[in-house]
């Protein structure tokens, strides 16, 4: 068994994220060889994961901070302990704050 703290891989990946001002992420269940993949992400304010494909079912929970999700007209804003389901289209992230994400993928076989 792994143990895992979530919120100490959050508060990393956002520190890396302001120290490079971009995105930080590290997957910490699965990978794209598996089924299942959570990966925990930290984006600076203003940063963006451009339109693409969701590539099966997942969510977004906000760990910290706020962010847009956006598909086609439509967008839902998010904030911590919030938790998005990503549409079955293509769709894009924007951080409205520093934040911190645990993005959980469940890919379509």
């Amino acid at each position: 068994m792994q143990k895992v703290s979530i919120e100490a891989l959050a508060r990393q990946q956002l520190q890396l994220a302001t120290a490079n001002n971009r995105n930080a992420a590290d997957t910490v269940v699965g990978g794209h060889e598996k089924v299942l993949r959570q990966t925990v992400i930290g984006m600076v304010a203003g940063a963006e994961m451009g339109e693409h494909e969701n590539p099966g079912e997942a969510t977004v929970y906000v760990i910290k901070g706020a962010v847009r999700m956006s598909s086609g007209d439509e967008q839902w804003d998010a904030r911590a302990g919030d938790l998005l389901k990503v549409p079955d289209a293509r769709h894009s992230l924007v951080a409205l704050a520093d934040s911190a994400l645990l993005l959980t993928v469940a890919k379509l076989p």
